[in-house]
């Protein structure tokens, strides 16, 4: 038995779905079927799905405060203030950077940009941080994917003779800071339709608003589009509305026209950019640049985006490929430590949350790790490591358990908080950790229903393999790009026969690879390839030599091999057929 539940997705009307198949010559059922899932119920709507492109996307002014912060800006420009680009040391925040630095320089201003370091300053806005910048002659700082929740700092700025624009997409506090203008869409006034983007995408918002005020054409800052692609895919932000279009362009322009940097970047990570996926970026772009934060300087990957000579992007990509094979090894030092101390906590009895401390963790790499944790343990999980006097923390939740407001509940133990319903960020006082692991626990219990904590595989369909034709593949392709909300689509067959060799691949054997067919059909067989599911071959030994049908979850994909393309199917979980 599998030891995960699988669960087929509920269409809210079944009669939706012979619709969609009808008015979309025959289509089949498990396409029609992720469709109805996806929100389509329409031809019109399949077209908006298919085919939405950026004349669909929305006008930045209406945005509460855009006026303000494009007119303040406008203003800086003209008389050559000094503008201090303030962003943050991640991917959004290195791309939103990155993004108005080369913009505004473009328009003659006196830009330069800042990150904190994160050992130093901590995350976002900082006294510290802007003592820097003042240092550095600002009179207006633009903090861009940071600040929504810097009351405290808005008001130093202010003392510090500051101006003050936030651009940010996380959650609001109750109370916003004191700023010139505060760029959220979250923000509970905001009438912006969608709001969902990624801080990388509300800076272009930003910096279109400030081309249209300057009366220039607000659609040349498209150019832009593959630092914001970037973003959406790194940020793991709803792969709906806008921010679906903003990818799908992002990876067109990663194909076909990228910035120098991006190409010298995927040279070292031995990828090929015109293959470009939002997979690519997540696993092989995102990670690298991410490195030069996790490990040291986030200005190095800043450099690299800004680069327009290829010796100097050479040399920086090199830089950050170096910094990500240091971040790899010592990712995986922390999650060994990290999953043995997860192993002890849960065995002392019943516990909803993963919370472990450890002095010596460190900062650049415990985010990461807490998400493995809640893919092994299916539950939330917050990383802890000493940060001088204060005790850092990255949090990261599962569906159904709003990891925000679990924190919210324990405020009265942080120094500060903040993120989103999945991801957040905490900072607290060591006499405080041991109180806040239990305080969270319960306030995560609170959550709980009996089966939230049960790992489940939500399938889109049922599905005959004999369906899978290149039709069917043509359709499916254009449900890309794939990501949170916008999940691929995952099939489940039943009854299924193996043949041919089955086997255990990859350097540690951990992969698993066989082949199925239905048998009813006599159709041929489909190769499966399970990544980290090699401890179900004696499942698939067993189907194979006593004649047992095996039942598959599965995705579907291309796979190349000595120059010869063909489909595959992904395998997600598999278990015998109950009879």
């Amino acid at each position: 038995m599998s030891n995960k539940r699988w669960q087929l997705r509920k269409v809210e009307e079944e009669a939706l779905v012979e619709r969609l198949q009808e008015a979309l010559n025959d289509l089949p059922l498990p396409l029609a079927r992720a469709l109805a899932l996806r929100g389509v119920d329409s031809m019109d709507g399949a077209k908006d799905f298919f085919r939405s492109g950026i004349d669909r996307l929305h006008d930045p002014f209406l945005m509460v405060d855009m006026e303000l912060a494009a007119n303040r800006i406008v203003a800086a420009v003209k008389s050559s203030e000094r503008i201090v680009v303030y962003g943050d040391y991640d991917v959004d925040g290195t791309t939103s950077t990155a993004l108005l630095t080369h913009f505004l320089s473009g328009l003659g201003a006196d830009v330069q940009f800042f990150i904190p370091d994160r050992f130093k300053h901590g995350y976002g806005l900082s006294e510290m941080g802007l003592n820097d910048v003042k240092e550095m002659g600002a009179s207006l700082v633009i903090a861009l994917d940071c600040g929504v929740t810097s009351v405290r700092e808005a008001r130093f700025a202010k003392t510090l003779g500051l101006d003050l624009i936030i651009c940010d997409h996380h959650t609001p506090a109750d109370e916003l800071p004191d700023a010139v203008a505060v760029l959220d869409a979250k923000r509970s006034d905001c009438p912006y339709p969608f709001k969902e983007l990624c801080g990388c995408a509300v800076t272009m918002k930003l910096a279109q608003a400030v081309q249209t005020r300057l009366s220039l054409d607000p659609n040349e800052l498209y150019e832009y589009l593959d630092l914001v692609g970037i973003a959406t895919a790194s940020d793991v932000v709803s792969l709906t509305g806008e921010n679906r279009i903003l990818l799908r362009e992002g990876i067109l322009k990663l194909r076909s026209n990228p910035r120098i940097g991006l190409r010298m970047l995927a040279e070292q990570a031995d990828v090929r950019l015109s293959d470009c996926d939002a997979r690519m970026i997540v696993f092989n772009l995102g990670p690298r640049i991410n490195a030069a934060g996790r490990l040291g300087d986030a200005a190095r990957a800043v450099t690299l985006l800004l680069s327009d000579s290829e010796l100097e992007a050479v040399a920086r990509a090199r830089q950050l490929e170096r910094l990500n094979d240091e971040r790899r090894e010592l990712d995986r030092q922390t999650q060994d430590e990290a999953f043995k101390m997860a192993d002890l906590l849960l065995a002392k009895g019943q516990r909803h949350t993963v919370v472990l401390h450890h002095p010596e963790w460190h900062l650049g790499v415990i985010g990461i790790v807490a998400s493995r944790l809640v893919d092994r343990h299916f539950r939330p999980a917050v990383m802890l490591a000493n940060s001088g006097d204060l005790v850092k923390g990255s949090a990261r939740s599962i569906s159904g358990i709003n990891i925000h407001q679990a924190l919210q509940s324990c405020s009265d133990l942080l120094v500060e908080f903040g993120g989103h319903d999945y991801a957040a960020g905490v900072t607290l006082r060591p006499e405080n950790v041991s109180a806040f692991i239990e305080r969270f626990d319960q306030a995560v219990a609170g959550s709980v229903t009996p089966d939230i904590l049960e790992p489940i595989i939500e399938v889109d369909s049922m599905m005959d393999l004999s369906v899978l034709d290149k039709r069917f593949w043509a359709v499916l392709k254009q449900f890309e790009p794939f990501g949170a909300n916008n999940s691929e689509p995952i099939f489940w067959s039943e009854h299924l026969e193996v043949v041919g060799p089955v086997a255990t691949v990859g350097r540690d054997r951990s992969h698993l690879k066989f082949a199925v067919r239905n048998p009813a059909n006599g159709e041929p067989a489909r190769d499966v390839i399970g990544f980290g599911l090699g401890k179900h071959l004696d499942k698939v030994v067993e189907s194979q030599q006593r004649g047992k049908s095996l039942d598959l979850l599965f995705s579907i994909q291309e796979n190349t091999f000595n120059g010869r393309t063909k489909l595959q199917l992904l395998a997600k979980d598999l278990r015998l057929t109950e009879n």
